[in-house]
């Protein structure tokens, strides 16, 4: 995130126009930055997005049966379906499973 605003803040020093500052466009940028750092982050290392897939299906289960936030059961068998599969994938290939520190 710090590279990411170190070129922002370049990019700012060289253009011509003044910057124009917002509440908005700092929210947006910041949200962008984490986005964007969550991203490559996963993107670098597959078992923690596969067990942050898992993770995020598996919570659908219980938000729902306790009215916190209701959806389909079309969704909550779907996301079930989802996290055995991404259970069997840490089976089959041990290498995707993640490790506890």
């Amino acid at each position: 995130m710090g590279q990411v605003a170190r070129d922002r803040a370049k990019r700012e020093k060289s253009s011509r126009d003044p910057p124009k500052y917002s509440v908005a466009n700092e929210e947006t940028e910041w949200l962008q930055s984490f986005l964007l750092l969550l991203f490559q982050a996963l993107k670098r290392h597959p078992p923690l997005l596969l067990d942050t897939v898992k993770n995020f299906c598996d919570i659908l289960i219980p938000l729902n049966q306790l009215g916190i936030y209701k959806s389909n059961l079309g969704v909550v068998g779907l996301g079930g379906l989802i996290s055995s599969l991404a259970g069997l994938l840490t089976v089959v290939y041990p290498q995707l499973k993640l490790k506890a520190r």
